[in-house]
């Protein structure tokens, strides 16, 4: 069965009693062990996996329904709550923390018989742009192990790259599920907010928060997020619209091509490698030539994106981080400080890293008397002129294509110590999470250093189907060998 190449593939081996669920749970088990320095996993539950395989495998030898994710081997990221198991945000704050529940995306994976094997790195609190924020060491790419795999779903990307799980769940504020696909050379899948419970996510900015899938396939991709989809009653703002079965969406055969759009002033951008630019502007026509409609469009609003962006997820992160102050639950300085703003203050600037107390004096910042009109306000207003921009640019197009990243995975320590460079690698994502547009990075090229890149898709709110179903075929005609 190995390598592993689809889900599909896999589970018909199993009820062909070619393979089995522990056999499978094995070899991601010695897959975790062999690459174990890539530091892509937190934990893992050998004893836990295996038991779980076993009677897996009791319950399709004794004919029993079999769930859609049968078998499957799955890793999550550390902002999303499994119960009895460790839920760190990878900060030292939350360095002990057990969850006393499941997150809503978990508790779906697993009543559809998946197998958790273990739970990824990622930047703290999902705070950043290459996995290097963890305060358990950064993750390293397996491509090259002295670059980044992009963040902050690194180790879950990295999980999937080196075949230590056959799918994984992210996070998606920014581009954290899209960027390190990208980086990595794999499917990552982040849907239209709403569309997936955020019940049991940590929370960073909570109108940008969105679970997302990283896959070797659209397919398996399309498969896990018809899954963990849908109506919540613990999530007020998930969608009750009905959750389409993407897997067989996909694979419809369409009588008319998609029409497709870009902003040119994505690919006329100054921080877009040149590399970059050349081969997107090549593929778009490449697809005309195909007999694909591709309409160049204007976006004024470029430059305003990425500042937008931090304004508001920091002003939304200094809040949903005031949380964690060590009285309940989590880090305390020692000695314990008898005054309460001491206590505070020493449990914080000791539990958090130095991005997360960057963000979250800046959130502040821009939320305090003086400043809050300057900035918040006036953020909160460019984010009302893209949504409306949108609307009517999903009026002429069905899909928009763009680059994921400006460059492809760069050194470990590169940009580390210039905060605004790392925030402008997320120039290309932010504008789905800033209107709530699902979107999709697919592993199309390969660079000239022999890093792969990729190009990004979005299409209008709960329209998942035409995205992952061009996804599914720009990637089975057009990949790069």
């Amino acid at each position: 069965m190995y390598p592993f190449a689809t889900i599909k593939a896999y589970q018909q081996r199993l009820f062909d009693g070619k393979t089995s669920c522990k056999q499978a749970v094995e070899f991601y088990l010695a897959q975790t062990n062999k690459y174990e320095h890539l530091n892509a996993l937190l934990h893992t539950f050998p004893e836990e996996a295996l038991q779980r395989a076993t009677e897996l495998d009791e319950q399709r030898a004794a004919g029993k329904t079999a769930g859609k994710l049968h078998g499957v081997v799955i890793t999550v990221k550390d902002v999303i709550a499994w119960q009895q198991h460790p839920l760190s945000a990878s900060s030292n704050i939350l360095k002990n923390f057990h969850s006393i529940y499941n997150s809503t995306a978990v508790q779906k994976l697993l009543a559809e018989d998946a197998i958790i094997i273990g739970i990824n790195n990622c930047d703290e609190f999902a705070m950043g742009s290459s996995n290097e924020n963890s305060a358990f060491g950064p993750v390293k790419n397996m491509l090259d192990e002295t670059r980044v795999p992009g963040g902050s779903s690194g180790g879950s990307a990295v999980a999937v790259q080196a075949n230590l799980c056959m799918v994984s769940l992210g996070s998606d504020t920014g581009g954290s599920v899209r960027q390190p696909a990208d980086f990595c050379g794999i499917v990552g899948v982040k849907p239209t907010y709403g569309r997936v419970s955020r019940h049991g996510l940590i929370a960073y900015g909570s109108s940008f928060d969105q679970i997302g899938v990283l896959s070797h396939t659209v397919e398996d991709a399309s498969l896990v997020l018809s899954v963990i989809a849908g109506a919540d009653d613990f999530d007020a703002t998930v969608s009750t619209l009905p959750v389409p079965d993407y897997t067989s969406a996909i694979a419809e055969k369409r009588s008319t091509k998609p029409v497709l759009g870009y902003f040119k002033q994505t690919l006329q951008h100054a921080g877009l490698d040149e590399e970059i630019r050349t081969t997107h502007t090549n593929f778009i026509n490449q697809l005309k030539a195909d007999g694909y409609e591709v309409k160049e469009l204007d976006f004024d609003l470029i430059d305003y994106i990425v500042p937008t962006y931090y304004v508001l997820t920091t002003a939304e992160a200094s809040s949903n981080l005031s949380r964690f102050d060590g009285v309940r639950y989590g880090y305390q300085a020692t000695p314990v400080k008898e005054e309460l703003t001491e206590f505070y203050s020493a449990n914080r600037s000791e539990g958090f890293g130095k991005e997360v107390q960057r963000r979250i004096m800046l959130g502040t910042f821009v939320l305090s008397a003086g400043y809050y009109d300057a900035y918040y306000t006036k953020a909160q207003q460019v984010r009302r002129k893209l949504y409306e921009q949108t609307k009517l640019v999903f009026s002429d197009i069905d899909v928009l294509l763009m680059p994921v990243s400006p460059s492809t995975a760069f050194k470990i320590g590169e940009k580390s110590s210039n905060p605004i460079e790392m925030y402008l690698a997320d120039i290309y994502t932010v504008f789905a999470n800033l209107v709530g547009i699902p979107g999709v990075s697919i592993p199309l090229f390969q660079h000239s250093n022999g890093l792969p890149f990729g190009l990004q898709l979005m299409t209008k709110h709960f329209d998942e189907v035409s995205l992952l179903g061009l996804a599914d075929a720009l990637l089975k005609n057009y990949k790069a060998s």
